[in-house]
């Protein structure tokens, strides 16, 4: 019987790589700039440094829009 390897089950599918403020804007279609607003106002999914580069998990961006797929449901 195979198992699946840790990183697919904690993954479920997501890239091995974290994402960068273009594939957010690229993701979403909407430009660069509104990433960085995103950021800057704390609304958008949550990025974190390293270094001089803004990168972001592709867990924690599938949560965000998960809690905002629920909050307009709710709403």
């Amino acid at each position: 019987m195979a198992t699946a390897s840790a990183t697919t089950t904690l993954r479920a599918g997501l890239p091995d790589r974290y994402l960068t403020p273009d594939d957010i804007a690229a993701m979403f279609g909407v430009p660069l700039e509104t990433v960085y607003g995103w950021r800057k106002k704390r609304t958008g999914p949550p990025g974190f440094r390293v270094g001089k580069y803004v990168r972001y998990d592709p867990a924690a961006v599938r949560a965000w829009v998960n809690d905002l797929m629920a909050d307009s449901t709710a709403a």
